[in-house]
């Protein structure tokens, strides 16, 4: 009977919310009823309470948008402020890589920095595969997937409009005085390719554009089981001879092209370079960029390649990837390796042309390698690069 009664009291208690939702409802209904007699007061209270809330609703909207611009603004002159720059950036990621992949570290590099909408850009290189992530100028925050372009989605008639231009520099980059950066490996046939190309063009512009022989950040043309490292010397040579005998360069260039490897001391007796200072300034140069130390440290190695980091700030800066890299006023540019081709693409970056770009120069491309031969008439530009 007990068991019974307990059975009654446990169907009541769960019936129980049922029935005190059927009283509110009922209650609420009741209410409804009541609100509607009164007819027009309520429709005037009603009408007063929604104009209330569209009034406070859009002053609500007014303030976030006036506070979200005002965070904007604040946010982007902190990041601007805040910049750590593209060496900044790369030793923050390489600590990062350190802290929290001690044990595969050695495998992974970066490879390039460049500043992209508004992020940098980092190109990774773990074990030979490459890894794009994106990082906030100040450093703090990094992403895995590329910023939306919201100007990308253009109408077919916009598209057809859009040209791109790997052979010129655009409008907006143009200078009095171009600046030009050319980035080699000195035994790479297809830096020799266009350094052959390329002497002409810096004859006939001569004082009018500044330029600047680079090289690689890596070097791809020693061997360390035999101890050779003609490559990584002759950088040094050539990275000495501009540094402190600029006039001279050009003219070492165009004879060392012709043979290459056994000619270096001949080149620099007949074109007058100091030789002392060339052999103090590589013994120097060694020390402070690393260059023994790093071709006898294989872990240091970017893949199977030792580094060349003597112009490393610029490789990083211009995501520069293999040899050759021809950069105008900062913007990589992809033109022919024939002497008519460089010369326009060149000339494209002054704001006012001189006379001198009008000159008519070969056409033919040089051969790769060294000597005075010519390209294979359609060859495809091609480079030295580890991908």
């Amino acid at each position: 009977m007990e068991q019974e009664t307990e059975k009654k009291e446990e169907v009541v208690s769960q019936a129980a919310p049922v029935v005190e939702a059927e009283v509110k409802t009922e209650k609420i209904e009741e209410t409804k009823v009541a609100d509607k007699k009164e007819g027009k007061k309520w429709e005037c209270k009603l009408g007063k309470l929604c104009k209330q809330n569209k009034t406070t609703v859009a002053i609500v909207i007014l303030v976030i948008v006036v506070a979200a611009s005002f965070g904007f603004v604040k946010y982007a002159q902190y990041l601007k402020k805040n910049d750590i720059g593209v060496t900044g950036v790369k030793v923050k990621v390489e600590q990062f890589i350190k802290d929290n992949a001690p044990q595969q570290g050695a495998g992974i590099t970066v490879k390039s920095v460049v500043k992209e909408a508004g992020l940098y850009k980092v190109t990774i290189d773990a074990n030979k595969q490459e890894i794009i992530t994106y990082i906030t100028t100040d450093g703090s925050k990094f992403f895995t997937q590329p910023p939306t372009d919201l100007n990308a989605a253009k109408t077919d008639a916009q598209a057809n409009n859009v040209q791109t231009t790997p052979d010129k520099v655009v409008a907006d980059q143009k200078q009095d005085m171009p600046e030009v950066k050319l980035f080699v490996m000195s035994y790479c046939p297809f830096g020799t390719q266009i350094e052959k190309g390329i002497l002409p063009v810096l004859s006939a512009l001569g004082s009018k554009i500044k330029f600047n022989l680079e090289f690689v950040n890596y070097s791809m043309h020693n061997s360390k089981a035999q101890n050779d490292r003609k490559e990584l010397d002759e950088n040094l040579r050539q990275y000495c001879i501009q540094k402190n005998q600029p006039t001279k360069l050009n003219a070492y260039l165009g004879c060392f092209l012709k043979k290459g490897q056994g000619t270096e001391a001949a080149c620099i007796t007949s074109t007058g370079v100091n030789a002392a200072q060339v052999a103090s300034c590589m013994t120097q140069s060694d020390t402070q960029f690393n260059v023994t130390k790093d071709f006898n440290d294989e872990s240091s190695y970017q893949g199977q390649f030792p580094k060349f980091e003597v112009n490393q700030e610029d490789n990083v800066k211009y995501g520069v990837q293999g040899s050759p890299t021809l950069v105008v006023n900062g913007t990589t540019l992809s033109p022919g390796r024939d002497s008519e081709s460089l010369l326009k693409a060149i000339c494209s970056g002054f704001k006012t042309a001189p006379k001198e770009c009008a000159q008519a120069l070969s056409t033919t491309a040089p051969s790769t390698g060294f000597g005075d031969g010519t390209a294979a008439a359609g060859a495809a530009p091609a480079s030295c690069a580890t991908n």
